[in-house]
């Protein structure tokens, strides 16, 4: 709950601070996820919508959801997993980007008897990569995050792909939360820069 808090403190703190800012435009984004083994696997597909603040920040609100099913030795099940939060992406030199989103997601899974009737799950995936606009019409992030929260019941533990192994016995102990995500963003409005030599050569008539 108080990592909860944090990441709304920041937000708001954000959105204090992007007031003073001019909005250029809007995107909407897409990320998909996938993850398949013999036991079963999942995929997904998120949703942004994200407003921009000057040339470099895009933050809004984001929506997932995510398809999962198991065959654990005959027993065959499926079930869906929905929800939302806020992310916020800070480009640089139209090359990498950092990044941080924030969701929560209603979800049947438990991987712990004690949780067991728990259903909304928090994830708080901080990350970045490659960024890269082609001709001002679709951008291309590919990016590497790792989930703070790291909570037991996370939907996103089957898509962890760094594994941490016993010694001796080579069996697997310990799954690191590191997921990887390919995200397209599509702008659906951008104001057009002014030029300032045309502002010059307006104040200059003027006079």
């Amino acid at each position: 709950m108080q990592r909860i808090l944090i990441v709304y403190i920041l937000f708001c703190s954000f959105q204090h601070r992007s007031n003073a800012q001019e909005i250029t435009g809007s995107e909407i984004g897409f990320d998909g996820f996938a993850s398949v083994t013999n036991l079963g696997g999942s995929f997904g597909i998120g949703m942004k919508y994200g407003l921009n603040f000057g040339e470099n920040i895009i933050a809004g609100p984001s929506f997932r959801f995510q398809r999962s099913w198991s065959n654990w030795f005959g027993n065959k099940f499926a079930y869906n997993i929905t929800g939302g939060g806020l992310f916020l992406h800070a480009r640089y030199q139209n090359i990498v980007y950092g990044a941080v989103e924030f969701e929560m997601l209603h979800s049947p899974i438990s991987y712990t008897v004690l949780n067991a009737n728990k259903r909304w799950v928090p994830t708080l995936f901080v990350g970045g990569g490659f960024s890269k606009e082609f001709n001002e019409m679709v951008r291309l992030n590919l990016g590497v995050y790792y989930d703070v929260i790291n909570h037991e019941n996370s939907p996103f533990r089957q898509g962890y792909f760094v594994k941490v192994k016993d010694a001796q016995t080579g069996q697997v102990v310990k799954y690191v939360p590191i997921i990887y995500r390919i995200s397209f963003f599509f702008p659906l409005s951008r104001k057009e820069k002014e030029n300032p030599e045309e502002e010059e050569y307006d104040e200059y008539i003027e006079e």
